[in-house]
């Protein structure tokens, strides 16, 4: 078994490419004017959407090409490469989707359609225009890159804080690809470890563990034959997974200050273990008869709050296996006097429609509370002490299926 970093490598894109359909480019595909691989995008939105590209004319003449781009990398720069993954762009009055989601079972047109994605990978980019540094790999989906890895090896005496201490010194974070929102996160991988940070900042960049845990703890367990850290390209990196994340977890949140008025982004992607627990939730409730009871663990800067909230969501578009909506509404209890505002801000931060979600702040009353029971109030979160002065008023709901995730389940909520 090759121990050098490069043999890392050449493991995980080889993975990529041979057992998980992965198109590989060459360096020089990388486009350094724009930070993507415009052959790629190209070619998606050609085979996809001719009508579009020539009712636009955007690959009409060099120019119109060069301006396709040139505002293309401005949008992805302005609202982050998953927004624009999500939502696609809009060029010459035509729409472009750049990104087709995972399709339903009982949709084959949706599964064609997504069948046309180009998930891409490119070894050794040189990024920069002013020298020659290389970042180890990049992974794409449809010409937009979306993660960039760092990798190292305990075997050659560097590990993963090695790759932390390279974006952290190495990396200059002005330039294109590394400027926040442009790739929605990157990883310092070794042998052993993994962990990632969402917005690179030099010396002030913010890595998190990116780890399955053992036993309750840090790190990853060993397995036998394989690498301690092959989750990530034969879980995370597959198809499904990275789509699933780019629909439903990755975003880019914003806050306001309210002493300064300055607008704060905030660039998510969950970390391991809460990608673990909204899909293991998930997964079993659909197989679970309603009532089933959960206890989910976790330790303080966890990232409940965002657990929470993916996972409210996520319930409120869960189908049982004849296709049907499985809960009427998800209702979030907390005991606190007010709803957290940490867990307020998660839950509201989440990309939704207007009246999906009522958080029950110190302005509503108990008569708010059961209206968005009985109404079509997807996501309802309150306090547990709201509930004793409606429990006459909501009696009347026992066709109606509720999914009850409680906050920090202790002695405060037991009984009724």
């Amino acid at each position: 078994m090759d121990t050098s970093e490069t043999g890392l490598e050449k493991i995980i894109v080889s993975w990529l490419t041979d057992h998980n359909g992965y198109e590989q480019e060459t360096p020089h595909a990388y486009n350094k004017d724009f930070a993507l691989v415009d052959k790629w995008v190209e070619r998606f939105v050609t085979e996809t959407q001719p009508e579009k590209v020539k009712q636009s004319m955007c690959f009409a003449s060099p120019s119109e090409r060069f301006k396709f781009f040139t505002r293309l990398a401005n949008e992805i720069t302005k609202r982050g490469v998953t927004d624009v993954l999500r939502k696609g762009y809009k060029f010459n009055g035509s729409t472009f989707d750049l990104y087709y989601p995972l399709p339903s079972e009982l949709n084959p047109s949706a599964k064609v359609a997504y069948e046309h994605n180009i998930f891409g990978v490119i070894r050794q980019v040189m990024y920069s225009k002013v020298n020659t540094n290389e970042i180890d790999f990049v992974v794409f989906i449809n010409g937009l890159p979306l993660a960039t890895f760092e990798l190292k090896n305990n075997f050659t005496g560097q590990t993963y804080e090695n790759a932390i201490a390279q974006y952290r010194t190495d990396r200059d974070p002005k330039e294109l690809l590394l400027q926040k929102k442009r790739c929605a996160v990157h990883f310092a991988v070794d042998d052993c470890q993994v962990w990632m940070c969402t917005a690179l900042a030099g010396k002030d960049s913010w890595f998190l563990p990116f780890n399955c845990g053992v036993n309750g703890g840090a790190g990853n367990p060993v397995i036998e034959g394989d690498t301690m850290t092959s989750y990530l390209w034969k879980d995370v990196l597959t198809k499904p997974t990275l789509s699933n994340i780019i629909e439903n977890f990755a975003q880019v949140i914003s806050s306001e200050d309210k002493k300064t008025h300055k607008v704060k982004e905030t660039v998510i992607w969950p970390r391991y273990h809460q990608l673990d627990v909204v899909r293991t939730l998930l997964n079993v409730t659909k197989m679970s008869p309603i009532g089933r009871r959960f206890l989910i663990q976790h330790s303080a800067g966890s990232g409940k709050s965002n657990s929470i909230a993916w996972l409210a969501h996520r319930l409120t578009s869960l189908h049982d296996a004849d296709n049907k909506i499985i809960f009427d509404n998800v209702i979030i209890v907390t005991d606190r006097v007010v709803v957290d505002r940490q867990l307020q801000k998660a839950i509201m931060g989440m990309e939704h429609k207007a009246g999906l979600i009522r958080v029950m702040d110190d302005k509503c009353n108990s008569a708010d509370l059961a209206i968005a029971i009985k109404g079509n109030t997807k996501i309802v979160a309150t306090t547990i002490q709201k509930f004793p002065y409606i429990v006459d008023s909501v009696s009347n709901l026992k066709n109606k299926k509720f999914a009850v995730i409680i906050d920090e389940a202790h002695s405060s909520t037991a009984g009724k």
